[in-house]
C-alpha cells in the first residue's frame, strides 16, 4: 500500500510539473537562471536603445522610426475606416499605413501611452518628423514592453514544451537555449536599435510552434494567424513596382543580378512568375518530407527551410527578413549548434551596411562579441555535432574574409566607378553561406525520415 501511495505521489508530482510552467522552472533548478537571463536580456535591449534609430534627424521622410510614429499617429487620430485610406488628413504617400489591422491596433494602443505622457508626440500634422527626447524614450520603450510580453514569455513557452518531454535534460543545456533565444543579435539589433516590431510576430510565431509542440492545434492556429495578420503587409504582399530586388540583399536575384540583368532581360510579370516557381519549387521537398513522415522535429527543420526559401527566392526581400530563418534555427540551437552561429554571424554581416547606415557600429560589435561569448558557454550540449560537412580550415578562411571586409568597408571607399562594391562582395560572400546552409538542411531534413528507418529495422531484428 505504502508503495503505491509513493508512486501515485511521485505521478501527481510529474503531473503538477507538466502542467505548470513556473513549478517546471523550480523542478528543473533554473527558475533563477532564467530570470536572470531575461533580465540581462532587457538591460542589452535597454543599452541598445540608446544609439540611433533608422532616419534619425534625416528628413523629409525619415526612416522606420517615424513610420511607426506616423501609424500611431494616424491611427490614434482618425476613425478605423479611414487608417487605410488615402485623403487630406492620411497622406499614404508619407508612410501610409499598409501593415494589417493587428498592427494597426498595436500602433492604436501605443498611440495611447504615448498620448497620455507626451501628447505632441502623436498629435495630427503638427508631429511629423517629431523627435523629442521624450517621444524618443517612449517611442523605445513601446518596443521594450512588446518585447517583454510577447517574445520572452514565447521563449519560456517554447523551451518548457521543449524540454519537458526530455527528462533528460541538462540545466546548462536549458539555461544556454534560453539565453542564445533573448539575445539574438539580429533581432535586438532591428527592433530596438534601427526600429521595428518584429518582437511581436516573431514571439507570436514561436508560441504557435511550442503550441505545434504541445499537441495544441487550434492554440497554433490561432497563435500563427495573428502572427501573419501582424507583419505580412497588404499593398506590399507584392510590391511589383519596386523590382524584384532593392538595395543589396544576400538573396539569389540581388547576387546573381551581377551576371544576369533580371530586372533588364525580363518584365516585371516573367519575374512574378519566375519568383513563384524557385519559392514554391524549394519549399517543396521540405513540405513534402512532412506529409510523407511528420514529426516535431522535422517540423522545425521545415520551418527553417521554407523561411530560407523565401528569403532566398521571392519578391521584393528586404535585409531584415533574415529574420526569418533565423528563428528556427534559434530553435534548432541544441540540435545544430554551428548552424545557428554561422546563420546568425553571416545574418549579421549581411546587415552590416544597413547599421551602418543607422549609425549602429558599436551596439553591432558589442552584440557580435556577445553572441559568441554566449555560444561558447561551457555546456553538456555535444559540439560533435558542429557541421561534420565542414572543414574547420574552410570556416576560419571565411572568418577571416568577413573580418577583413569590416574593416575595408570602414575604412575605404569603392571605386567611383563601382560606388556598391563592397556591399555587393558582401552580400556575394553571405549568399553563398546561406546557400549553403540550405542544402545542408534540407538534406538533414530528409535524413530524419532515413533515421526513423534505421531504428525500426534495428527494433525488428
Amino acid at each position: 500500500m505504502e508503495k503505491r501511495r509513493g508512486r501515485k505521489v511521485m505521478k501527481d508530482k510529474e503531473e503538477v510539473v507538466d502542467d505548470d510552467p513556473w513549478w517546471w522552472l523550480v523542478h528543473k533548478g533554473i527558475a533563477a537562471s532564467f530570470l536572470c537571463i531575461a533580465m540581462f536580456a532587457l538591460l542589452v535591449r535597454v543599452a541598445v536603445s540608446l544609439h540611433p534609430y533608422s532616419g534619425a534627424g534625416n528628413p523629409p521622410k525619415y526612416g522606420d522610426f517615424e513610420a511607426q510614429r506616423h501609424w500611431m499617429e494616424i491611427t490614434f487620430n482618425m476613425p478605423v475606416e479611414e487608417w487605410y485610406l488615402n485623403s487630406t488628413t492620411n497622406d499614404l504617400s508619407y508612410w501610409g499605413l499598409d501593415y494589417p489591422p493587428l498592427t494597426a491596433y498595436q500602433s492604436y494602443v501605443h498611440g495611447l501611452f504615448i498620448r497620455f505622457f507626451h501628447p505632441e508626440s502623436v498629435s495630427l500634422f503638427t508631429s511629423r518628423g517629431h523627435e523629442s527626447y521624450i517621444g524618443k524614450i517612449l517611442m523605445r520603450w513601446t518596443v521594450l514592453s512588446s518585447d517583454a510580453l510577447v517574445f520572452f514569455p514565447a521563449v519560456f513557452y517554447f523551451v518548457f514544451v521543449y524540454y519537458s518531454g526530455r527528462p533528460h535534460g541538462q540545466k546548462t543545456d536549458i539555461a544556454w537555449h534560453i539565453a542564445i533565444m533573448l539575445l539574438s543579435p539580429c533581432l535586438i539589433l532591428i527592433d530596438h536599435g534601427h526600429f521595428q516590431y518584429n518582437c511581436i510576430s516573431l514571439g507570436l510565431t514561436v508560441g504557435a510552434v511550442a503550441a505545434v509542440h504541445s499537441n495544441k492545434e487550434l492554440v497554433a492556429c490561432f497563435l500563427f494567424s495573428l502572427a501573419l495578420n501582424h507583419k505580412q503587409v497588404l499593398r506590399r504582399l507584392a510590391p511589383f513596382e519596386r523590382g524584384i530586388y532593392e538595395d543589396y540583399v544576400a538573396n539569389f536575384w540581388c547576387t546573381t543580378s551581377v551576371l544576369i540583368k533580371w530586372k533588364r532581360m525580363f518584365t516585371t510579370q516573367s519575374l512574378k512568375l519566375l519568383s513563384l516557381g524557385a519559392t514554391v519549387s524549394t519549399c517543396l521537398p521540405s513540405m513534402l518530407q512532412q506529409i510523407w513522415a511528420p514529426s516535431n522535429q522535422g517540423f522545425l527543420y521545415g520551418l527553417l527551410n521554407s523561411a530560407f526559401s523565401f528569403y532566398m527566392f521571392s519578391f521584393q526581400v528586404h535585409e531584415k527578413s533574415i529574420l526569418l530563418p533565423l528563428l528556427p534555427a534559434s530553435l534548432l540551437a541544441l540540435e545544430e549548434p554551428f548552424l545557428l552561429k554561422w546563420i546568425t554571424l553571416h545574418a549579421l554581416f549581411s546587415m552590416f551596411p544597413l547599421l551602418c547606415r543607422d549609425g549602429l557600429i558599436l551596439p553591432y560589435i558589442a552584440l557580435s562579441v556577445l553572441f559568441t561569448l554566449v555560444y561558447h558557454a561551457p555546456t553538456g550540449r555535444q559540439d560533435r555535432k558542429e557541421a561534420p560537412s565542414f572543414n574547420s580550415f574552410v570556416t576560419t578562411i571565411i572568418v577571416l574574409c568577413s573580418v577583413v571586409l569590416h574593416i575595408v568597408y570602414l575604412t575605404m571607399h569603392p571605386p567611383r566607378r563601382y560606388p556598391f562594391l563592397f556591399e555587393a562582395v558582401i552580400m556575394l560572400l553571405c549568399f553563398s553561406q546561406f546557400m549553403v546552409l540550405c542544402f545542408y538542411t534540407n538534406a538533414k531534413q530528409w535524413m530524419l525520415k532515413r533515421s526513423v528507418f534505421v531504428d525500426e529495422e534495428k527494433k525488428l531484428l
